[in-house]
């Protein structure tokens, strides 16, 4: 049976930028913010990290060379984890969503098509468990069941909260995600960016049902408005608390909610190799 680590307690790299550079950062179970100017290796550090991670998420006989991970428990061999880059660029490969019939024109869209289909499964799991709890014939089966659907009726509430100045709701009847707007019914692709971008991030969140995992987001305040850059991080934790976050930012609104001690600047955590 895979064994999942519950959190990454520290990263340690040998060789940042050929070399010259030698890491050390120590993880903090919740929230961790990497911070620094321009061109100083924030991205660099994330994506060695996460380039060295299988498909699966099993990391010490797939890790890059030179980089090591400690996790909690020291004898789990996977990680389940998710990486969110907040850059909506336009899809390369054309030709494949041609093929699906999909009118799709950016990396997030494709993201948020993915997402669709992770939301029906999730959906599927979590009924299956409401079923098995509401014929054990327990007491307080329905308590149970209703605990169950709770955190997808909190996305839900949280997505009609953050998009309720423009008068869009998710249809709540609806297994895939819509929105109404005014009378009209729109798919999540016709979102602008900074909505889509909240919306990857929460689905992406909401879809690994509450397991412990880790979030790595690349600079996830591009597009979002400054409120929401502030609410960001408290909203994640809201809809799974057994997360771990590792970001890198350059907003000072992402820190704003009580998350400044949990800044680390790039050059407190290198030193020369």
């Amino acid at each position: 049976m895979q064994k999942y680590a519950e959190y990454i307690k520290q990263i340690e790299i040998d060789s940042l930028w050929s070399g010259k550079k030698h890491v050390v950062w120590n993880l903090d179970r919740r929230v961790n913010i990497l911070s620094g100017v321009n061109g100083v290796g924030k991205s660099t550090i994330l994506n060695k990290v996460v380039k060295g991670l299988s498909q699966g998420g099993e990391f010490p006989s797939h890790m890059l060379k030179g980089v090591r991970l400690k996790v909690v428990p020291e004898d789990a061999r996977w990680i389940r984890y998710d990486l969110i880059r907040s850059f909506d660029r336009p899809l390369l490969n054309l030709d494949l969503v041609t093929k699906m019939d999909l009118s799709l024109a950016t990396e997030l869209d494709w993201q948020l098509f993915q997402l669709q289909r992770k939301y029906l499964d999730y959906q599927v799991n979590v009924g299956n468990r409401i079923i098995e709890v509401l014929q054990s014939g327990d007491p307080d089966s329905a308590l149970k069941a209703q605990s169950l659907s709770e955190p997808k009726r909190k996305f839900q509430d949280i997505v009609d909260n953050l998009f309720a100045d423009t008068g869009k709701k998710i249809i709540r009847t609806e297994n895939e995600i819509r929105f109404t707007q005014i009378g009209e019914v729109l798919q999540p692709y016709l979102l602008s960016s900074g909505e889509k971008q909240m919306l990857v991030i929460l689905l992406t969140v909401l879809v690994e049902d509450n397991c412990p995992y880790v979030l790595f987001m690349d600079e996830p305040e591009v597009s979002l408005h400054v409120e929401w850059q502030k609410q960001l991080i408290d909203l994640i934790m809201e809809l799974n608390p057994n997360v771990q976050i590792i970001l890198t930012t350059h907003s000072p609104a992402v820190i704003m909610n009580g998350w400044l001690d949990n800044v680390t600047e790039v050059s407190d955590i290198t030193d020369q190799a």
